[in-house]
C-alpha cells in the first residue's frame, strides 16, 4: 500500500500559524482560529493512530496542533488583558494611552 498524505495536516499547520500572528489582534481572532485547528486535527489524528505506516505527513500534523495550542493560549493572554484594560480604564482610556504613546514614540 501506498503512502498517503493525512489530509488536513497542513490547514492545521497553517491555522496554526495564523493563530499566534494573529494572536495580537485583541486576542480573539488567535483563539478561533486555534480552536478551528485542533478540532479540525481531530479526524487526521484518528485517521494516523488506526494506521500509522500508512501516512507520511504526521510531523506537520503534529507541529500545527502544537502551533494552534501556543496559539489558544497566547490569544487567550492577550484578550484576558484586554478584557482587564477596558473594564479598569474604559475605551477613553485606551485612546488617552495610545495618543500619549503615539506623541513619545511615533512623531520622531
Amino acid at each position: 500500500m501506498k503512502n498517503q498524505k493525512l489530509p488536513n495536516a497542513t490547514a492545521v499547520l497553517v491555522l496554526g500559524i495564523a493563530s499566534i500572528v494573529t494572536c495580537c489582534c485583541y486576542g480573539i481572532i488567535g483563539v478561533i482560529l486555534g480552536i478551528v485547528g485542533l478540532l479540525i486535527s481531530k479526524k487526521d489524528l484518528l485517521l494516523y493512530k488506526e494506521n500509522p505506516s500508512q501516512y507520511i505527513n504526521y510531523s506537520n500534523l503534529n507541529i500545527g496542533r502544537i502551533l494552534c495550542i501556543i496559539g489558544i493560549v497566547l490569544g487567550s493572554i492577550y484578550l484576558i488583558w484586554t478584557i482587564y484594560l477596558f473594564s479598569t480604564i474604559g475605551y477613553e482610556g485606551l485612546q488617552q494611552m495610545q495618543e500619549e504613546m503615539m506623541r513619545k514614540y511615533g512623531a520622531r
